[in-house]
């Protein structure tokens, strides 16, 4: 029987969650790399053996640890994240420009095809990649020296390249989001960029609808439509069904647009799930009732998920990359709370069931599937 295998990246650790493909018992390990935070960790889709996690600790600054054998053992390999060429200045939140500062790896992505590739969006913004199983980085500087890199801003979490989107019909074409900046894709594998951001409206920048400056907090494709987007902004669900050349709304019917992930089910290209917080400045679900919800129509059309979750006095929020769905047949849904909980649908959304609690805050959650 197939199986699966839940990486969870929190504030104090990672955690491995292990189940067969019932998805009802699960085993636990970890802490591990205990007391570091662990922004990501993310295991190769050409491999399930090789996991890449990125811990860091304001003392000891960033490391890239690898594990060779489904998480067994790790070693560290390189975590030296250098920008290319000058440097140069971006926007600071007073308006003045600031130099660009390496701080952390926010996002791994492993190569579709390539286990020893694999990809790190960082803060400062910036995108590198490593082919020898990341034990050297190099910067795709196209991206940070675009004309409109010295009007990037950070958001309330820093200049975070956040997510990274690999087109598997075309290994040219990847998309990213950055906050406070936008999203931008390239299509001739990272040598030039464009934002596509058009169609996007945000009120609290000076020009609501500029190239650049809106607080993307997550896109997602299906694998079989990579030219259909869809986006959780800072307010707002959106749609691309042109891989990023226009957007339009989708919000629908949800209580508030504001949230931080959204995802795809494994096998129906037009079902989507996202978590709505009530506001900005008021990181919890509407009413203290945890809701997932989902779309069957590609937006517009939502339906709250809740039997099995608090309905009642909860208040954690659900961070951008802590959502995550599996590729098994009903296919499963995964989420974590920055209350250490980390909840399982094994029935695409109709029921949930915690497979742990009380961990620290989870900060990303993400699923490989086992033969």
């Amino acid at each position: 029987m197939s199986g699966v295998r839940v990486l969870v990246g929190t504030r104090k650790g990672a955690f491995i969650l292990t189940a067969d493909g019932k998805r009802d018992r699960w085993q636990v390990t970890g802490p591990l790399f205990g007391g570091w935070e662990v922004y990501h960790i993310k295991g190769s889709p050409a491999d399930p053996n090789r996991i890449y996690a990125a811990p860091s600790l304001s003392w000891f600054g960033q490391q890239i640890q690898r594990s060779d054998d489904g998480g067994e053992t790790w070693e560290p390999v390189g975590n030296e994240f250098v920008y290319d060429g000058e440097t140069g200045t971006h926007q600071w939140y007073d308006g003045t420009q600031h130099p660009w500062e390496f701080s952390r790896v926010w996002h791994l992505e492993p190569s579709l095809t390539d286990p020893d590739t694999v990809y790190a969006g960082v803060e400062d913004a910036a995108l590198f990649r490593s082919t020898d199983g990341g034990r050297t980085w190099q910067e795709f500087p196209g991206l940070r020296c675009h004309d409109t890199g010295h009007l990037w801003q950070p958001g309330a979490g820093g200049l975070c390249l956040h997510t990274i989107l690999l087109d598997p019909s075309n290994p040219e074409r990847i998309f990213v989001a950055i906050s406070s900046a936008g999203a931008f894709r390239t299509d001739d594998g990272g040598e030039t960029w464009k934002p596509i951001n058009r169609g996007l409206r945000s009120d609290y920048i000076p020009d609501p609808d500029a190239e650049v400056g809106h607080c993307v907090h997550r896109i997602a494709m299906h694998p079989s439509r990579p030219n259909v987007l869809f986006m959780q902004k800072h307010w707002d669900v959106m749609r691309s069904d042109d891989a990023g050349e226009s957007w339009h709304e989708v919000s629908g019917n949800l209580p508030s647009d504001f949230g931080f992930p959204i995802e795809v089910h494994a096998h129906e290209p037009e079902t989507i799930y996202v978590v709505p917080i009530t506001s900005d400045h008021q990181h919890y679900p509407p009413e203290g009732k945890l809701r997932v919800y989902r779309s069957r129509t590609g937006g517009h059309e939502w339906e709250p998920l809740t039997k099995g979750l608090p309905q009642q006095n909860c208040y954690v929020n659900v961070l951008r990359d802590a959502m995550a769905v599996d590729q098994l047949d009903p296919c499963g849904v995964y989420f974590g709370t920055t209350g250490g909980q980390v909840y399982v649908s094994a029935d695409s959304g109709d029921t949930w069931m915690p497979i742990v609690e009380n961990l620290p805050a989870v900060v990303s959650v993400e699923v490989q599937t086992l033969p």
